[in-house]
């Protein structure tokens, strides 16, 4: 079962501070506009132009990346990947301010990721998330998502007997996170699929029981009910239903999907 889930979602840390840039040209002002409303060709226009005045060609060439990449999740053209590279390649990260720079690590970070540098991506994540205090808390959690999505990959294209260790350190983080936040959507999802990466079903159901529970606090309730729903009915109720001591699987299927409903109508 495919666990990942940041690949699917829209454009990334798209909000944007007036303050931290009160002072651009308009043509930047005018590309940051376009970026966050999934402009991307008017955003890499804007850019280009803005580009042209050396004391915000760095931000400006940081927005054509981050275009580009957002163009390649959208038609997976070769040739956006590389142009984002280039771009990046020649941002000067002293020459932007510390929210872009930021944004600069998360670019190089999906740029590794869309590029299937699985493991290298999730360091570039880890390295964004140690400065997510200069972003919002959507894009903390968008953050926290391609984090875990990046070493979910990883995990998936070592062997069997390498893969807990990655997990484990999933699993590490999001407990802390739920420790801090109940409510975290992203936290409580990935909290179950790591243990049933590390191999131990009866934790991860318990897991995706709680968060079931606990989605009640978080302000995507409705979004991560419909994950955990399909975690289980795709993946832990069949995986477990094989554990379980029964006259025959069916049976066991059949209890468990049973006791997975009967939670849901206790917990609407």
């Amino acid at each position: 079962m495919r666990t990942s889930r940041a690949v699917a979602l829209a454009v990334m840390l798209s909000g944007v501070g007036p303050a931290a840039w009160a002072d651009e040209p308009p043509a930047l002002a005018k590309a940051r506009a376009l970026y966050n409303a999934a402009d991307f060709e008017g955003a890499i226009d804007a850019a280009s132009v803005a580009r042209q005045q050396a004391a915000w060609a760095d931000a400006a060439a940081l927005v054509i990346a981050r275009s580009h990449l957002e163009r390649y999740r959208q038609r997976a053209g070769a040739e956006d990947l590389a142009a984002a590279r280039e771009a990046l390649s020649a941002v000067r990260a002293a020459a932007l301010n510390p929210r872009d720079q930021v944004d600069l690590i998360i670019g190089l970070g999906q740029t590794l990721y869309l590029g299937e540098s699985y493991g290298a991506a999730g360091e570039l994540f880890d390295t964004a998330l140690s400065r997510a205090a200069l972003l919002g808390t959507r894009d903390q959690l968008l953050l926290l998502d391609w984090w875990a999505t990046a070493l979910d990959r990883e995990a998936q294209s070592r062997p069997p007997d390498k893969r807990a260790a990655v997990f484990g350190r999933i699993a590490a983080r999001m407990g802390d996170e739920i420790r801090r936040d109940p409510g975290n959507a992203v936290a409580n999802y990935w909290k179950a699929v790591a243990a049933r990466g590390m191999g131990d079903i009866d934790d991860a159901w318990n897991a995706a029981v709680a968060a079931w529970v606990r989605s009640r606090l978080s302000p995507e309730a409705e979004k991560l009910r419909t994950d955990l729903d399909r975690l289980m009915t795709q993946a832990l109720i069949p995986e477990r239903s094989r554990t379980v001591v029964a006259r025959d699987q069916q049976e066991a299927l059949s209890a468990l999907t049973t006791e997975w409903e009967l939670l849901k109508g206790q917990w609407k």
